[in-house]
């Protein structure tokens, strides 16, 4: 693992880089961009999450490109944090002449805006003393490998090559220098400069913004930020953790389409130096389930409908497409782009260093030509809570779910990669058995529940089956737990799932010897490995963290198996490997870096379900 970093006044390490944690993120919908506490953009990619970047830097600091704002001389130290119950961020800027605050934000005015006009804004404020500030802009579209050309404009600047177009206007003087746009600041307190950035079309002209539009811009930006949040049902012990989850996630939904991505970032490693990175700005079926399953036990139903309307789309392309059914890998992809379309492969952009010097980079995700037999389970599922918390679903969707039920009844044995997308042989998994469990009784479930056509019988042989197949070949007597995959005798932490998902009881004596087992395994101060992958292999040299996900699959284990204290000092641990903002990466390293695409969904969401599940079990 890596070894502790040496910091600088302003948070970097003693190699220049900034951790991976110490970034905020900001978004409207449609992209994000990370902003770092030295107030750099380090990472961003427009118009879409799943555009090249022309942002950068946090893969390659000398040519992916960033948009800085500093202070021009000696730093004390920086602050940063959300404006109340929003998405906009703060950086503070601590020298010894004064304070400045740097305000950053993606302008949102109204849910579905048919006028959105993506935008980052960054506002300055000098709060007290006096401050001297430099800004440098260096646009590196096309993941740096393309240099834009400048033009000035009477009210800004026009950064375009062929793809991209953007404009930059402010209220002080812009100069070109180079491929870069640079502007000095000599602010007294209570000074403001205001600098936007406007995604164009290519024959769009750029409109201009005083301080006056920026303020109303932020309060009408705070204000839907605000309103979203309240209509959160949760009122419990962690409040502040699970709102900030929740803005984490709604950051991840691209309102156009209904898609919710697994990461707005690419290639951000596992273990630094390490070619564990992969591209996660995708729609996995198997992290978006779970995160509409996070929003409707929060209350946010319409974002859980945006999804299921995007699912539905997926289901219904399926069924018109001749002998989709049979395909080897199944009726549906481990992932999607925002449209609903099949990636195309993996690729390795040669030209960037990656973070840190770890590479490779990847675009792309080499997952998708996977046949991973859980993510029917989790989609069946997510659209039984639908059923249940939503306004339930259609007749061609149930049509669509019960074609996908013949093609898994037919499949459900077969070896596949699993949940953790092995790059291996295929296996029997002990996760993708029993999530084919799961899409079987959910599908009985809403059947009975909404009195929808479907043949029970042959469902409930083939989920017995499948009950039969885990109990009899995944559960290793010797070891006294289920292990990884049939004739496996090393431990998985995605079965820490089952009394989550009902297949037995928390109190079952088998669950309780696989939990003891996992805690003498994998656990390590209350931070979990998914597997110990030394053993078992992946397919993929290197190391890797502790998965943030899977401790917290653990704090709900022992919520569900009456430990309760216990599990409330491992939630309160976790909460402690959080960044400043509270955001989490995948992973978190030997030394309580944080490791992997960040933010991640999927540890977002498992913290909403863990704190939910405790605080209802504590009373």
């Amino acid at each position: 693992m890596a070894a502790a970093m040496s910091r600088g006044p302003s948070g970097t390490d003693a190699d220049g880089w900034l951790p991976i944690a110490d970034h905020g993120l900001i978004g409207d919908l449609r992209t994000c961009a990370l902003v770092g506490t030295d107030g750099s953009i380090d990472w961003f990619c427009a118009p879409r999450f799943d555009s090249p970047s022309i942002f950068g830097s946090i893969l390659d600091q000398e040519k992916g490109g960033s948009w800085q704002i500093k202070p021009a001389g000696d730093l004390t130290r920086t602050q940063q944090y959300y404006f109340p119950e929003s998405n906009i961020l703060v950086t503070r800027f601590l020298t010894e002449h004064g304070v400045s605050e740097l305000h950053d934000f993606m302008p949102l005015l109204k849910a579905h805006d048919e006028a959105h006009r993506q935008r980052v804004v960054r506002r300055v404020v000098t709060v007290r003393g006096t401050a001297e500030l430099e800004m440098r802009l260096a646009a590196r579209p096309d993941y740096g490998a393309t240099r834009p050309v400048l033009e000035q404009l009477e009210d800004g600047i026009r950064i375009a090559d062929d793809v991209v177009h953007l404009g930059l206007s402010a209220d002080v003087d812009l100069v070109i220098d180079g491929d870069d746009v640079t502007a000095s600041l000599s602010m007294s307190e209570g000074d403001v400069a205001i600098f936007v950035l406007d995604v164009l079309d290519p024959d769009e002209d750029l409109v201009v913004l005083d301080a006056a539009d920026v303020g109303r811009l932020f309060d009408q930006t705070a204000d839907f930020w605000r309103g979203w949040l309240s209509r959160s049902t949760y009122t419990g012990r962690w409040r502040e953790r699970v709102n900030r989850s929740a803005l984490v996630l709604k950051l991840m939904c691209h309102e156009p389409t209904g898609g919710v991505i697994a990461s707005p970032t690419t290639s951000l490693p596992e273990h630094i130096g390490g070619t564990r990175n992969w591209d996660y700005r995708y729609v996995w079926v198997r992290d978006a389930a779970f995160s509409l399953y996070a929003l409707l036990r929060l209350g946010f139903t319409d974002e859980a409908a945006a999804f299921v309307r995007w699912l539905s789309e997926r289901l219904g392309e399926q069924s018109e497409t001749p002998g989709a059914d049979d395909h080897a890998l199944g009726p549906l992809r481990v992932l999607y782009d925002l449209d609903g379309n099949v990636p195309t492969q993996e690729n390795e952009l040669d030209h960037l260093s990656g973070y840190r010097g770890s590479r490779p980079v990847r675009v792309g995700n080499a997952a998708v030509e996977q046949l991973q037999l859980d993510i029917y389970g989790e989609l069946i599922d997510s659209v039984y809570l639908f059923n249940k918390y939503g306004s339930g679903i259609s007749h061609e969707a149930w049509a669509d779910l019960t074609r996908i039920v013949e093609w898994l009844m037919q499949h459900w044995d077969d070896a596949d990669a699993g949940m953790w997308e092995i790059r291996d042989e295929p296996r029997h998994h002990t996760t993708s058995l029993l999530m084919v469990w799961v899409a079987l009784e959910r599908m009985m479930r809403i059947a009975r529940q909404r009195g929808l056509p479907g043949d029970l019988t042959r469902w409930a042989e083939a989920r017995d089956k499948a009950y039969h197949r885990i109990m009899d070949d995944c559960w290793d007597e010797e070891i006294g737990a289920f292990v990884q995959h049939v004739g496996a005798d090393v431990l998985d932490a995605g079965v820490l799932l089952m009394p989550m998902v009902k297949f037995v009881a928390p109190d079952d004596p088998r669950f309780l010897s696989t939990l003891a087992a996992i805690e003498d395994r994998l656990v390590s101060d209350s931070l979990v490995f998914r597997y110990d992958h030394e053993q078992s292999g992946d397919g993929v040299d290197g190391e890797e963290g502790t998965f943030s996900l899977c401790s917290f699959w653990y704090v709900e284990a022992l919520t569900r198996t009456g430990r309760l204290e216990e599990a409330r000092l491992a939630l309160e641990k976790m909460f402690t490997y959080a960044n400043h903002l509270g955001l989490y990466a995948e992973q978190v390293g030997l030394n309580g870096e944080q490791l992997g695409n960040f933010p991640q969904a999927f540890t977002h969401l498992s913290l909403i379900s863990a704190a939910l599940n405790l605080d209802r079990s504590l009373g």
